[in-house]
């Protein structure tokens, strides 16, 4: 667990089920997202212990964030696709609509870039966003992320790739 001046970034798990299905299948979310989203409080259910089991392998490492003092989810925020020797990692987020422009992912972000780069030990994080997801390319910027301009997702022509290293 991660506790920032307003939030906790925790383990989800399966009492979770009905924010990660509100959270995954929203439409506003799912715009700039190519995924299966879940249909069902039984698709969010898989979701969650497809992330324990991945959690447990070292695969990822996936927090729910929500505001202290509750325990609703209001979005996620995970490193995953590690590089073999464990330098590189991707993060990903994901923000319900009513709390975007509240800094509440850029908060979400400081921390998990300071967990990465000192508890993880990483020497780069990646991020890859859809082109005209502008919000959050502003959030990379903000924290100092680079646009690496000719490098793309692949598998994904409408994503560009943004890193950020270790300051030394």
């Amino acid at each position: 667990m991660i506790t920032t001046e307003r939030l906790l970034l925790k383990n989800i798990n399966e009492s979770h089920v009905d924010d990660i299905l509100k959270i995954r299948s929203n439409p506003e979310i799912n715009k700039f997202v190519k995924r299966v989203s879940p249909k069902s409080n039984y698709d969010a259910l898989e979701f969650i212990l497809s992330i324990k089991r991945r959690t447990q392998s070292k695969e990822i490492i996936f927090f729910g964030i929500s505001y202290k003092g509750q325990n609703n989810l209001i979005g996620t925020i995970c490193l995953w696709k590690f590089s073999d020797d464990r330098k590189t990692a991707e993060m990903g987020y994901e923000l319900l609509p009513e709390y975007h422009r509240k800094g509440i992912m850029s908060e979400a972000v400081d921390s998990v870039l300071h967990f990465g780069f000192n508890e993880l030990n990483l020497h780069e994080i990646l991020a890859f966003t859809n082109k005209l997801n502008e919000a959050s390319q502003k959030l990379l910027l903000k924290h100092h992320f680079i646009l690496e301009e000719g490098r793309t997702d692949e598998g994904f022509p409408d994503n560009i790739v943004f890193s950020l290293h270790k300051k030394q």
